[in-house]
């Protein structure tokens, strides 16, 4: 269960997520304005790096808890980035 949980790894895992969810913000952002580009172009890096995120969480599940704490970090920081914008 817990065998080979490495708090390395799983400092990789959280800024893994912490990356995809702050690209996927940033997709949102690109879909909805209509950059195709841009869209696609961070769809493929997302999904290069939930590979690794899988790949980890299924040889220990000890993993999900800094995937999770990396995605929610990744989502806010991004959108209180954008908020700030809209109030400059």
């Amino acid at each position: 269960m817990s065998d080979g949980f490495s708090f390395g790894l799983a400092g990789l895992v959280f800024g893994a997520y912490l990356v995809i969810d702050a690209l996927y913000a940033q997709y949102t952002y690109s879909v909805v304005g209509r950059k195709p580009i841009q869209a696609a172009n961070i769809g493929f890096i997302m999904h290069f790096l939930l590979a690794f995120g899988v790949i980890n969480y299924v040889e220990n599940f000890l993993y999900v808890i800094p995937l999770a704490l990396g995605s929610w970090a990744g989502t806010y920081l991004v959108v209180w980035r954008e908020k700030r914008r809209m109030i400059a």
